[in-house]
């Protein structure tokens, strides 16, 4: 394990997969500001919000487990682009239609572009992940932990306040433009790669059976799925993503610059501790930390709830971000390390269905449960019941909850 905080970036494909991954997060973090506020605009129904989290979530869960598949067998870094791809035609078509349709045609076409968006996600996740493998050495998997997290956080900062203005300023259809555009940059990023065009060993099994090996080794490891587990209800009760809208709105009776900023405000959060982990890794502990990050977590998102000031309620979400980075860290370094190099993409895919796809339909959830509580009291419902999730986890996965870090440098991948 490196001490040298820069030491991953000295690796020149590494650099580029961060750049290009940097362009993906920023549209795609535009992409959903704008088209969450462009919804509440056509509908002004939190119910609608949390419909368009289950349009992105139910494609991305489908194609999942045969994308890992997919990643484990072919070259991972032609699935990234394919992918790619797909979500540039989801921004073209939103674009496009947000300057030639009529208003009441906008919503279905949101909802289709969303359903594209999820699918391409479905397949992009477990290819990346498994890409990292490729070019990052094992004893630096730590150090890219922190460092794909820190800069995925700053580009979920930008993104947000970045799509807040360009809609004042410009409207929807430049504001899906811009994304566009930032997803052609990645892909030219993603081509400069040459590391991880290897060719994938002979399989012997078809994919049903490739991706049964997958889930039997995911739900044979206490560890990485009580780390998954903690996550899913912890994001699917926690998030209050797809109500941000409403907040910024009748809440704090502001805009869409306001809501980027809300949107903005956990990444800065998560930025801050993903910087800090660079710099001081997380080795003793790591189990209890990881629970704790989870549990003040959850405890931040039932203080936001019962905010109504602005800048108490930034504070808060910062500091959910935060927390969340922590997590992010820990658990993204134990599936790195916990998993064979052959498998990596559909451990990534199991993933993605755990907590990728858990905010969608988180979203769709915190929009379900506004619609049946109120809009604060879903929220300290979803923050109580992520405290819950960690108390169970605590007494359930002991394997977890006593987790050294150092100890799985030395376990053989």
């Amino acid at each position: 394990m490196s001490e040298n905080p820069y030491a991953v970036l000295k690796i020149r494909d590494y650099r580029f997969l961060l750049v290009a991954r940097l362009f993906v997060t920023v549209a795609v973090q535009i992409q959903f500001m704008a088209v969450g506020w462009h919804l509440y605009e056509l509908t002004h129904s939190a119910l609608y919000l949390g419909f368009l989290g289950l349009a992105g979530a139910a494609p991305a869960i489908g194609v999942a487990l045969y994308a890992g598949h997919m990643a484990d067998v072919h070259d991972r870094k032609s699935l990234i682009l394919a992918a790619s791809l797909v979500l540039t035609l989801s921004l073209i078509l939103l674009s496009l239609s947000s300057f030639l349709l009529p208003k009441q045609l906008m919503v279905p076409l949101i909802f289709i572009s969303i359903v594209i968006t999820g699918f391409a996600r479905g397949f992009y996740a477990p290819a990346v992940f498994g890409l990292i493998s490729d070019i990052v050495p094992r004893q630096l998997y730590a150090n890219a932990a922190a460092w794909t997290s820190a800069l995925w956080q700053g580009a979920a900062i930008a993104g947000p306040v970045l799509g807040g203005f360009l809609y004042v300023a410009f409207g929807a259809g430049i504001t899906y433009s811009a994304s566009f555009l930032l997803l052609l940059l990645s892909c030219f990023c993603f081509l400069l790669i040459k590391t991880g065009n290897y060719e994938r060993k002979a399989v012997e099994n078809n994919a049903l059976e490739n991706i049964r090996e997958g889930l039997n080794f995911v739900f044979s490891n206490q560890v990485i799925v009580g780390a998954m587990a903690l996550d899913l209800f912890a994001v699917l009760f926690g998030g209050a993503v797809a109500l941000l809208p409403i907040f910024a709105s009748e809440i704090f009776h502001a805009g869409p610059q306001v809501l980027g900023i809300l949107r903005a405000a956990p990444a800065m959060g998560a930025l801050l501790s993903s910087s800090l982990l660079t710099h001081r890794p997380i080795n003793e502990h790591a189990g209890l930390l990881f629970l704790a990050a989870v549990a003040g977590f959850g405890l931040s998102m039932i203080a936001f709830g019962l905010s109504s000031n602005l800048y108490l309620s930034l504070i808060l979400l910062a500091l959910s971000g935060c927390l969340d980075g922590v997590s992010v860290y820990v658990r993204s370094t134990i599936y790195q390390l916990l998993t064979p190099a052959d498998m990596k993409g559909r451990v990534a895919a199991v993933n993605s269905m755990f907590i990728g796809s858990s905010n969608e339909i988180g979203e769709f959830e915190s929009g379900l449960a506004a619609r049946l509580l109120g809009l604060v009291p879903s929220v300290v419902f979803g923050g109580a019941m992520t405290l819950l999730v960690v108390a169970v986890t605590f007494v359930k996965a002991p394997k977890l909850r006593k987790l050294q870090m150092q100890n799985l440098y030395a376990e053989p991948q």
